[in-house]
């Protein structure tokens, strides 16, 4: 495989799509190796039609706020790839969206769902609306005119959105509304829905817990437990609440949350009502950790990031490159155990790069975070068999699929000298699903 070729004619088609050339060189860069074992691969173009979504949709959205005045926003699916499974992807409302951020979070979607053995494809999908600060009547307009434009191309069987920053089970109840009025029927082409009408149990939390089974296994295999240690985790919404909620459960003790504002630092343990206030924190909109330190009475560091206290493990749960190359030589220089991505590519090449040089247990997020996407998938289940299960049974599906994650990303990414290599591993097991469906399939 010529990498070079393929990302320079790729930059020269999708310029300043950083966020998007950035996952894909990653994953190339990984594949390399089995990609060329496979000359069959080469013939057919695999990776050239693999990294380039099947389509996108793009749309203006306009809507009427609460005074009466028309405002516009753009709308985005992106259809990566089918070869599996419908496209299944969440869709984010945030002022930060954009179409290279949805390329590469599509791209990766495809290996992550591929990874959790369940048949769905990689999509991804939102609007550069930001649901904070408005009114419910507002974000209901919003959400219903943006699923006028996108109802047509989604189904059951066909692409099955989700939630993800910035929409909740609000945002998907007011676009699922539609779709039934719209389509006129009632099938399970969202997840995250309510439990009222087809939502599953522990959906909010799986991509917390999914990224806690993960990281145990990697533990475990290293010859370590995950008893006593302390874990730095960013962000307070949902995937951070999961995550200190099981961390908690397996005998860890999480010591920081963070926002755009700064993060906390609670020395004796974020637990028990301290992580049930997370969840206040988030619903209060002001996307602030600060009331916590004043609440608890711990210290707040304003304007950075939790990267430099001294941890066991470190575990990125709020966005994209948030842990940069400083960042891992810090968490280095302190001894860092293990680093796991909750959030999408939470780590910055850079920082991946020293992870793997000093031999640090590193987990990529298309495996660490795919709990939530494998939960979604476990609701798209329940809904097509009409049944509910519990949150025993979903949970305990839950930990099976993450541990069937790990043991692909064992068996691909073990080196000679022992170190398993969790990116590549990861990378190169869904790689290798994906590219042999493609193939049977033919050229489409």
């Amino acid at each position: 495989m010529n990498i070079e070729k393929i990302m320079q004619a790729l930059e020269a088609k999708h310029p300043g799509e950083q966020e998007y050339l950035q996952a894909v060189r990653e994953v190339l860069s990984t594949i390399t190796e089995v990609y060329d074992e496979h000359p069959e691969f080469e013939k057919a173009k695999i990776a050239e039609r693999l990294v380039e979504p099947d389509r996108i949709f793009t749309f203006k959205v306009p809507w009427v706020d609460d005074r009466g005045d028309v405002q516009v926003n753009l709308g985005y699916r992106v259809q990566f790839n089918n070869a599996i499974g419908p496209y299944k992807g969440g869709i984010r409302f945030h002022s930060s969206v954009t179409l290279s951020i949805l390329k590469f979070l599509g791209f990766e979607q495809i290996f992550k769902n591929a990874l959790t053995t369940l048949p769905m494809g990689g999509a991804k999908g939102g609007s550069d609306f930001n649901p904070r600060g408005k009114s419910d009547g507002e974000v209901m307009r919003f959400c219903q005119a943006f699923m006028v434009e996108l109802w047509r191309y989604i189904g059951p069987e066909t692409d099955v959105p989700a939630g993800d920053i910035g929409v909740g089970a609000r945002e998907v109840g007011y676009m699922y509304g539609m779709y039934r009025k719209l389509a006129r029927e009632n099938t399970g082409v969202f997840t995250g829905k309510n439990l009222e009408f087809g939502g599953s149990l522990i959906r909010p939390e799986a991509t917390g817990f999914g990224g806690l089974y993960f990281v145990n296994q990697v533990l475990e295999t290293a010859g370590h437990s995950i008893k006593g240690k302390t874990i730095a985790i960013s962000g307070f919404g949902n995937v951070a609440w999961g995550a200190a909620l099981k961390a908690t459960e397996l005998g860890a003790k999480v010591v920081t949350i963070s926002g755009p504002d700064g993060y906390v630092y609670d020395e004796n343990g974020i637990s028990g009502e301290k992580i049930e206030y997370m969840v206040d924190l988030r619903l209060s909109c002001n996307d602030i950790v600060a009331p916590y330190a004043d609440k608890y009475g711990v210290p707040f560091f304003a304007g950075r990031r939790p990267w430099e206290v001294k941890v066991d493990i470190a575990l990125p749960c709020a966005t994209q490159n948030e842990l940069n190359e400083q960042d891992a030589r810090n968490l280095i220089q302190n001894g860092v155990l293990c680093v796991g991505e909750i959030s999408n590519m939470g780590c910055t090449p850079e920082a991946i790069e020293l992870f793997l040089e000093h031999k640090v247990l590193y987990g990529p997020g298309k495996a660490v975070n795919a709990g939530g996407v494998a939960t979604s998938g476990l609701e798209m289940t329940q809904n097509a068999m009409h049944i509910s299960w519990t949150a025993e049974e979903v949970d305990a599906k839950l930990k099976q699929i993450m541990s069937e994650i790990h043991a692909q990303c064992v068996r691909y990414g073990r080196q000679p000298d022992g170190y398993i290599n969790y990116m590549k591993g990861a990378n190169v097991a869904g790689f290798l699903k994906v590219a042999k469906a493609m193939m049977a399939q033919g050229v489409l």
